[in-house]
């Protein structure tokens, strides 16, 4: 199974750093490709960004996402061209966290790379913008309690029906038995966490350095842009199966995507399930982790240390890979 990651949260957490990828752009005529492509799309405002430009343009969310998007994509091409990786004969699902799901459909051919970029370059850009009142939102990670995830979401409900009017938390992503993130308003995300901690739910919450609550329903003018964008995309058939975000399941149907992908925007993240399905429905215990950074990976590893996880960040992993 290939696990392809990243996600915004993530990202803005600094999940993305300048240079990324240089080293593959540098070293593999096919990762200059792919990043010469992604720059092209985006009218040369991307390359500059990712290897020269300060750390706080990167981190911008509408510049983080295609930059993540095309040094994972950079890094699955040079697997392929230089040891011989094929994603159909490897594995048999890709699954990608929040914006890696778009890198997930890249990397089955089920969207072009040009299509790609732009729209997780307008994804980033409308889930910064759909956010008018900037410092009134906020997401927070939470150690959930050992055995506690049931009753964590079962309890966030009962949360946010006695919010105030106007205040607002949600589950954005269910990453682990023990890891979930919570957004929404300022407040509302504040009264969450404290009632989660005092009921012995969730060990602690750590606030998170983003600009957007995202996968929550103050997304919704995002999701509204996304719909409008993805009207003018074609998709085609993955070439192996994509675990979608939202289902926790396999897409069945080309035509299922567009709606799945607006629905990501404001819905949670079931990744937890989604691993959970991989397992217990068809026996997957061998995941390859392609990307920047280690975040899911290592929840992984954690989540189920016997299963074989395998990640690929850098040059130095794909020199030194052997399946």
């Amino acid at each position: 199974m290939m696990n392809i990651t990243n996600d915004d949260d993530e990202a803005e957490a600094g999940s993305q750093f300048v240079s990324m990828g240089k080293d593959l752009y540098d070293t593999y005529p096919v990762a200059r490709q792919v990043v010469d492509e992604a720059d092209e799309a985006l009218d040369g405002t991307l390359k500059h960004v990712m290897f020269e430009g300060s750390q706080e343009d990167l981190t911008r969310t509408e510049n983080a996402q295609p930059a993540i998007l095309t040094t994972s994509i950079a890094m699955l091409r040079v697997l392929e061209s230089e040891r011989g990786f094929k994603i159909d004969e490897s594995c048999k699902y890709a699954l990608g966290h929040s914006l890696g799901e778009y890198t997930a459909l890249v990397a089955t051919k089920a969207v072009a790379l040009r299509d790609a970029v732009k729209l997780v370059r307008l994804r980033g850009e409308a889930m910064t913008k759909a956010v008018t009142n900037k410092g009134t939102t906020a997401m927070s990670a939470l150690v959930v309690r050992p055995a506690k995830l049931e009753a964590l979401v079962k309890a966030m409900e009962e949360i946010k029906a006695t919010l105030p009017a106007g205040e607002l938390a949600e589950i954005a992503n269910i990453n682990s038995s023990f890891q979930v993130v919570i957004s929404g308003t300022v407040r509302g995300v504040d009264h969450a966490s404290r009632m989660l901690q005092a009921q012995k739910i969730a060990a602690r919450a750590v606030d998170l350095p983003v600009s957007a609550p995202f996968h929550c329903s103050l997304m919704q003018p995002a999701a509204d842009a996304m719909k409008e964008a993805l009207k003018d995309i074609k998709f085609e058939k993955p070439i192996i199966d994509v675990i979608s975000n939202v289902t926790a399941k396999p897409i069945t149907k080309v035509e299922d995507i567009s709606d799945l992908l607006v629905r990501q925007v404001t819905n949670t993240v079931q990744w937890h399930t989604s691993i959970g399905y991989l397992r217990d429905q068809e026996n997957v215990h061998d995941y390859i982790s392609l990307g920047p950074g280690k975040v899911l990976a290592n929840l992984l590893r954690k989540e189920y240390p016997l299963d074989f996880v395998k990640t690929v960040t850098t040059a130095e992993d794909i020199q030194q890979w052997a399946l």
